[in-house]
């Protein structure tokens, strides 16, 4: 008898009749012999709805309220599950992200898991009752409810995985695994078998939205094998897992694009020790995540600086920006919106070279300018006119040998 975590996404249980759905899926499972937690979010366009709201409330939601109320829709959905199960015969119950013993900190509606008591959790599942755990959301140390992010609930499943040491976890989503890029945008995408914890966190971070990149993240720190699958289909998915040499023959894994971005450039810093410091302090106390930083060289004791952000935090980062760029006595500041992230991600690159001369070159082949550059040992991400992203996706693609069908055993990618 394993132990299985299984998470449903919004649009797994959009509807009632998905909800039915849900609990069909659940008690099969049960009745395979296995012990099995459910970890629900919202239903789909509902954290929309009430973020719609708050902001007819008022301009400014206040975070603490925002969580207060962005938790009510996943309370929905495990209730109406645990009915669901209840009336096929199925002893179930539902728990809050408080209820489940999720501890976060205090950075309302991007909070962190402290640490997973899960007590109550345990007690239902020795006692043959299965959990319907609310995803998305958690309880700081003054008992205020914190939410974590877009995507929380698969970091909310994962991080239940590894507090009750489940054999797997399994997240069900709307689509049948990782794939070498969006579909969406490259038609020639395929799906991968399977992937290791550091290129899918990655290819997470940098725009893929089949997980959460946190729940990578705590996934590779615990070792929770991870599965990604449809709620809607049967068949084989993806595994996110450790590293094994079959994922080292392949150069690239996968092309991701993220839309996400916006260019903050501090013309006229400077040029003096402290000054950087001085810049991304505020921001990292405002919970704003840099991405590329570049640095121009120094002319007449001044410099430039740019850097990227997430676009929905350009709103709160500009004001930051504007009042350090004065405080530090810089020129100026601008911003840039209309500009996306095309990387390339693949464990491969450590034993492969060339792989940068060659992004370059097909970026350059197809009229597409390059305004920031930033690698790593597994990826190579390239800032770019939002215009191109798909043309810069498509063409990366198919010059790296991702179009065409590769070996199960070698397959890695988003």
């Amino acid at each position: 008898m394993a132990l299985i975590v299984q998470k449903y996404g919004g649009t797994s249980v959009g509807t009632i009749e998905r909800i039915h759905r849900v609990a069909d899926r659940v008690a099969q499972t049960q009745r395979d012999g296995h012990q099995v937690v459910v970890v629900l979010s919202a239903m789909s366009g509902e954290t929309d709805r009430l973020i719609k709201l708050a902001h007819e409330a008022t301009p400014t939601p206040d975070e603490r309220e925002m969580d207060m109320l962005l938790s009510t829709g996943e309370r929905v959905t495990i209730a109406l599950l645990a009915m669901a199960l209840r009336g096929r015969g199925i002893n179930a119950r539902s728990f809050t992200g408080r209820q489940g013993g999720i501890i976060t900190d205090s950075a309302h509606t991007k909070a962190r898991i402290a640490r997973v008591t899960a007590d109550r959790i345990r007690e239902a599942l020795a006692q043959g009752v299965i959990p319907v755990v609310a995803g998305f959301q958690g309880i700081n140390e003054q008992s205020d409810v914190t939410t974590l992010g877009r995507g929380g609930s698969d970091l909310s499943a994962v991080a239940l995985a590894a507090a009750l040491k489940a054999d797997r976890c399994i997240i069900f989503t709307d689509v049948d695994g990782v794939y070498t890029a969006d579909p969406n945008i490259v038609p020639a995408a395929k799906r991968i078998d399977k992937i290791a914890y550091e290129e899918m966190l990655e290819m997470a971070s940098l725009g893929a939205k089949v997980l959460q990149a946190r729940s990578v993240e705590f996934a590779a720190k615990f070792n929770v094998p991870v599965e990604v699958n449809s709620s809607f289909k049967e068949g084989k998915g993806t595994l996110v897992t450790k590293e094994d040499a079959d994922m080292e023959a392949v150069a690239v894994a996968g092309v991701t694009g993220d839309r996400n971005q916006a260019k903050i450039t501090i013309v006229g810093v400077p040029d003096k020790p402290g000054i950087a410091a001085r810049i991304f302090g505020p921001v990292a106390q405002a919970n704003i995540n840099v991405d590329m930083i570049i640095q121009n060289m120094s002319q007449a004791a001044l410099t430039d600086l740019s850097f990227t952000v997430p676009r929905a935090d350009l709103k709160q980062a500009i004001p930051i920006i504007q009042a350090v760029a004065k405080d530090i006595e810089a020129k100026s500041v601008s911003v840039t919106e209309a500009i996306a992230k095309v990387s390339l991600i693949g464990v491969g690159m450590r034993s492969h070279s060339g792989v940068a001369a060659k992004t370059f070159e097909v970026l350059s082949r197809e009229g597409i300018n390059i305004m920031m550059i930033s690698t790593s040992e597994i990826k190579i991400s390239c800032v770019i006119d939002e215009k191109y992203l798909e043309l810069a996706m498509r063409a990366l693609h198919a010059a790296f040998g991702l179009d065409q069908a590769q070996p199960a055993a070698s397959q890695s990618g988003s």
